[in-house]
C-alpha cells in the first residue's frame, strides 16, 4: 500500500509543492475508480501489528495545512467520499499565528493556512488531523530537549482545539534521524510519517510516503501507488519520479 503525501492544491501556484485543482480532481477521480483509499489511522494501525492492507490500498495525506486544501481539495475529497488527512503546523492556529517562512521557493502570493474554524468545519467534514510540529523547524538541528518540546506543545494545542487525541506526528520537510524519533516518541505520538528523499529503513517512527507534485498525472500516481516502499529500490524509483516532474514543469 501507499502513503501519498500532497501539499498545496492551488491555480496559481506553479511549484513542484502544488497541485493545480484540476489535476488534483483528476487524480481523485482515478483513486476512486481504481484505488482502495483508506484513512491513515487505518494504515498505521495495522502497520503497528506488522500486518499488510491489500494491494491497490491508498491513504492521503496533506502536508502543512495550507488553506487551499480548503478551497480546492475538500470539494473534490467530499465529492468522492475520500478520507485524508492533514497535518498542521500548531503555531500558525494561535492567536499570534506564524507566517509561511517554510517554503523555499513561494509563490508571488503569500500563503495562507488553515483557521481554527476552517479546521473545525473539515474535521465535522470528516477530515483527520494531525501533527506537523509546532512551528515547521528542522528538527535534527533541534538539541533533544527543545525538539519534544516542539513536538509536545504541538501535540497539546491541537488536542484542545480538535478534542480528541492527536496521535500521529508528519515530520517537517520528512527529516528525522534518531534522536528526532526518540522525542517524538516521548511527546506523546504512537507514530510518526516521513517523506523519504534517499533510502531508509522504515518503522513505526519512520512510515514512508510518497510526495506528489506538480504535474503528475495519472500514469505518474499509477506508479506511486503500485508497490509497497523498499527501501533498496526507493533511489532509483524517486530519482525517475522525478525527473517525470521536471520535465512537465
Amino acid at each position: 500500500m501507499t502513503i501519498l503525501c500532497y501539499h498545496a492544491v492551488d491555480p496559481d501556484w506553479v511549484g513542484a509543492m502544488s497541485v493545480h485543482p484540476a489535476d488534483f480532481a483528476r487524480q481523485a477521480a482515478w483513486l476512486s475508480a481504481h484505488r482502495r483509499v483508506v484513512p491513515l489511522a487505518d494504515v498505521l494501525g495495522r502497520a503497528s501489528r506488522s500486518g499488510r492492507l491489500p494491494r491497490g490500498s491508498v491513504a492521503l495525506t496533506f502536508d502543512d495545512g495550507f488553506e487551499s486544501v480548503y478551497d480546492h481539495a475538500l470539494p473534490v475529497l467530499r465529492k468522492h467520499r475520500l478520507p485524508a488527512t492533514v497535518f498542521l503546523v500548531a503555531q500558525t492556529l494561535t492567536p499570534r499565528g506564524q507566517l509561511v517562512d517554510w517554503v523555499r521557493t513561494p509563490p508571488a502570493v503569500p500563503l495562507r493556512t488553515l483557521t481554527r474554524e476552517q479546521v473545525l468545519e473539515m474535521q465535522a467534514a470528516g477530515v483527520d488531523f494531525q501533527s506537523h510540529s509546532w512551528a515547521h523547524r528542522d528538527l535534527p538541528d533541534l538539541d533533544p530537549t527543545e525538539c519534544e518540546r516542539d513536538l509536545r506543545d504541538s501535540r497539546e494545542l491541537l488536542e484542545d482545539l480538535l478534542g480528541r487525541p492527536v496521535t500521529s506526528l508528519a515530520y517537517p520537510r520528512g527529516r528525522h534521524d534518531e534522536q528526532v524519533r526518540v522525542a517524538a516518541e516521548r511527546a506523546g505520538y504512537a507514530f510518526a510519517v516521513a517523506l523519504p528523499e534517499q533510502a531508509e529503513q522504515p518503522g513505526r517512527y519512520a512510515v514512508p510516503r510518497v510526495g506528489v507534485y506538480h504535474g503528475n498525472g495519472p500514469g505518474t500516481l499509477r506508479i506511486k501507488t503500485t508497490r509497497s516502499y523498499l527501501p533498496v529500490r526507493h533511489n532509483r524509483v524517486l530519482r525517475r519520479l522525478r525527473a517525470g516532474v521536471r520535465r512537465s514543469s
